[in-house]
């Protein structure tokens, strides 16, 4: 569920965007993909953002095509459109499929391209939609991934028109430089492990609490439940879900997507059934 990969720490408007993207994806869109604006507000502020920069999130996805203005009951509210509907599916399929680790009997995928600096625009496009994919930079022009990501690879050069200045490969290592060295170098592996880590660290402990019998009211499941999503939706994006063969034994990944799976069969329910509360009952 998100309109772009988002990495590193945000600034206040970043994190308002993020926040409430998540909270489309993950509270608006089981509701009916409509909210109403004032409701919308005073949930999403619960998660520390103050009202005015909300409200300038939800205003800015507006003017990007993802809500429309619809009113129900006589109550202000925003709908989403097919746009942000597209959106936010095509980002469900990397947020909830893609951390699976590729087959490495199914080879790799190798991409290359030469775009001129007259396009430069295009070309750093292309770059971040490929990393997005989860390709990993190999060289100057280079990029690798698992071959699963070759259809995805073809639909992006398409779309900027770049299908003639780019050419793809699909196959087996056959040896030289060694493989586990070479995907350390394309990929930042360390920090992706890293930030999997810390997803665990900060929230083992709402799982401990609940396995411990401790009952969350509303509020707090509401406030646990889009925090896990806002947060964890962003890491997948940058993980290609290498081969488990090619991966540190420690790696953390399996473990970081159990626990986000257990909190959210556990919080899911009780964090709608508290945003229905700031919905008019007829919506």
């Amino acid at each position: 569920m998100s309109d772009h990969h988002d990495e590193g720490p945000a600034a206040p408007a970043q994190r308002s965007r993020t926040v409430v993207v998540s909270f489309l994806g993950a509270i608006v869109r089981p509701m009916g993909s409509w909210m109403p604006i004032g409701g919308a507000v005073d949930l999403v502020t619960q998660l520390g953002l103050d009202a005015p920069s909300v409200r300038t999130a939800v205003f800015r996805l507006t003017r990007r095509g993802w809500l429309e203005s619809e009113a129900r009951d006589g109550i202000r509210g925003y709908a989403l459109t097919q746009t942000a509907l597209k959106a936010l599916s095509a980002g469900d399929e990397i947020v909830w499929h893609a951390r699976q680790p590729a087959d490495l009997s199914d080879g790799w995928c190798i991409f290359t391209f030469s775009v001129p600096e007259s396009a430069r625009t295009k070309r750093h496009q292309l770059r971040s939609h490929l990393t997005s994919l989860g390709f990993g930079n190999a060289g100057a022009g280079v990029w690798i991934a698992p071959a699963r990501m070759r259809d995805a690879a073809v639909q992006a050069i398409d779309e900027l028109g770049l299908t003639q200045r780019c050419a793809l490969f699909v196959g087996d290592y056959a040896g030289g430089q060694d493989l586990m060295r070479l995907l350390a170098q394309s990929w930042d592996l360390e920090d992706i492990d890293a930030r999997y880590r810390e997803f665990i660290a900060r929230h083992s402990g709402v799982r401990a609490a609940l396995d411990g019998g401790q009952c969350l009211d509303g509020a707090q499941a509401f406030v646990a439940y889009l925090g896990l999503i806002d947060e964890w939706r962003r890491l997948p994006f940058r993980d290609p879900g290498l081969p488990p063969e090619v991966l540190p034994p420690d790696w953390s990944a399996p473990a970081a997507g159990e626990l986000f799976e257990r909190l959210v069969e556990t919080l899911g329910e009780r964090a709608l059934a508290y945003a229905a509360t700031h919905w008019p009952a007829d919506a």
